[in-house]
């Protein structure tokens, strides 16, 4: 099982972004799903993230800009980013808890990080 983790760029500000989470691999579902995001020279932070029950957070400098979903039919998430400003500009990361096998294991993984960059 991986998580691959795509849909980065460069965009200039008040531009769109959106990012997608993959599952590879036989899961049976995603449990929570998160993004963080890493910017030059700083720690990594939460941005969203969704429980299994939809339950939906997200950090204070992204709300009502950013929305988190995820398609579990697909086995997939994303980050759509709306209105970005250059303090967006960040390696962003997928985490999810999945489910999988027939004692429903349940293994937290990340996916390789996806290049944000928001011009002025």
């Amino acid at each position: 099982v991986q998580l691959q983790a795509s849909g980065g760029g460069l965009v200039q500000a008040g531009g769109s972004l959106r990012l997608f989470c993959v599952a590879s691999g036989s899961i049976l579902r995603f449990n929570t799903t998160s993004w963080y995001r890493q910017p030059p020279g700083k720690e990594r932070e939460l941005v969203a993230s969704i429980n299994f029950g939809g339950k939906i957070m997200y950090a204070d400098s992204v709300k009502g800009r950013f929305t988190i979903s995820r398609d579990d039919a697909k086995n997939t998430a994303s980050l759509q980013m709306n209105s970005l400003k250059p303090e967006d500009t960040a390696v962003y990361y997928c985490n999810a808890y999945l489910v999988y096998g027939k004692g429903e294991n349940e293994l937290e993984y990340w996916g390789q990080g996806t290049q944000v960059t928001v011009s002025s």
